[in-house]
């Protein structure tokens, strides 16, 4: 039974309780689901790499709306799972409330760098440097000059992804063009393939010959509309390659499953403050193999790999949208 139908009544709750072991992990997924082919079954992977190596066990949810949050996040720390990983930004308000209540309950939010409290680690990742280097590949797979960015929810992080992703391009040529548009501005704008495909195929009538999604469950809809419509995609967070083997140029890999792999390990050990996970950490990269190795040529393979050694040395400074709200070169 899942937890999520423990909270359906009193009686559930109760099972829930007696069920979880006192120090047993936990992780809550964001909206779109725990197989999103994208950031959360990236978290997913990392829980189950844990499971596989430890012989544990551990509780997990999908969250279905927004209104679960606070709610999910207190009975399991009631229930006594520790530590407890959170995928999103959005469970930062929730947290804020509930982590004060329960200082012996370690929890991990990924992608949160805002909140001060000692039992809370926050991981942060450079997001930034990935995308550009997958700007570069696609501004060098480009015939047309022209390419595209499609995010999910309107947020700074995304738009993160894509000041990164046009440096990168614009690094590789100058003169290139790059489409941007974002899904919507709620929640729902992670999980919504159909929209994402209307987009790409939007930005294809535009010129656009390469399409880079940084949205979630909807990035899978603008990599099938990129397949459909005969031109190249890239995938984010999990390696997406093999979805249209040889019509995803590449994956912009965030290492979600290294930071709830390590989170469980740590186990109630887990220590407060901020990680970051970059560029120079393994935390960021991208994602090259049989799936995409036709596509990838040696002189794109090599350039890409010296700028991702320049930006690990400092010689190439991404900008980071983040810092100031505004992107350089867009």
């Amino acid at each position: 039974m899942t937890l999520m139908k423990t909270f359906l009544g009193a009686a559930a709750t109760l099972a829930l309780t007696a069920g979880v072991a006192a120090a047993d992990p936990a992780i809550i997924y964001d909206l779109g689901g725990k197989f999103d082919k994208s950031f959360n079954e990236a978290a997913y992977n990392g829980a189950e790499k844990w499971k596989a190596e430890t012989g544990g066990t551990y509780k997990e949810l999908e969250m279905q709306s927004e209104a679960q949050r606070e709610q999910a996040l207190r009975r399991l720390a009631e229930s006594g799972a520790n530590p407890i990983v959170m995928t999103g930004f959005a469970f930062g308000d929730v947290l804020g409330q509930v982590a004060p209540d329960f200082p012996d309950t370690k929890f991990v939010i990924i992608d949160v760098d805002w909140l001060d409290f000692p039992n809370v680690r926050q991981i942060a990742f450079a997001e930034h440097e990935g995308s550009y280097l997958v700007g570069m590949m696609a501004a060098m797979a480009s015939k047309s000059g022209t390419v595209g960015f499609i995010g999910g929810m309107d947020v700074p992080l995304i738009r993160k992804f894509a000041c990164g992703y046009v440096q990168g391009v614009k690094a590789a040529n100058a003169d290139a063009t790059v489409i941007q548009n974002m899904t919507g501005s709620t929640p729902a704008a992670w999980n919504d393939p159909v929209k994402g495909g209307e987009i790409a195929k939007a930005q294809k009538s535009q010129g656009a010959d390469v399409i880079y999604a940084a949205a979630g469950g909807t990035g899978i809809g603008v990599l099938q509309a990129a397949a459909d419509e005969g031109i190249l995609s890239i995938g984010v967070d999990s390696n997406q390659n093999h979805l249209h083997p040889g019509q995803v140029l590449t994956s912009m890999l965030k290492r979600v499953d290294n930071a709830v792999y390590e989170a469980f390990k740590a186990g109630t050990d887990v220590e407060g403050g901020v990680q970051i996970m970059d560029l120079a950490s393994g935390g960021v990269g991208y994602a090259l193999d049989d799936n995409n190795a036709a596509l990838v040529s040696d002189e794109m393979k090599s350039a890409v790999d010296d700028a991702a050694a320049k930006i690990t040395s400092g010689e190439i400074a991404v900008h980071d949208y983040m810092t100031d709200d505004s992107c350089p070169v867009n």
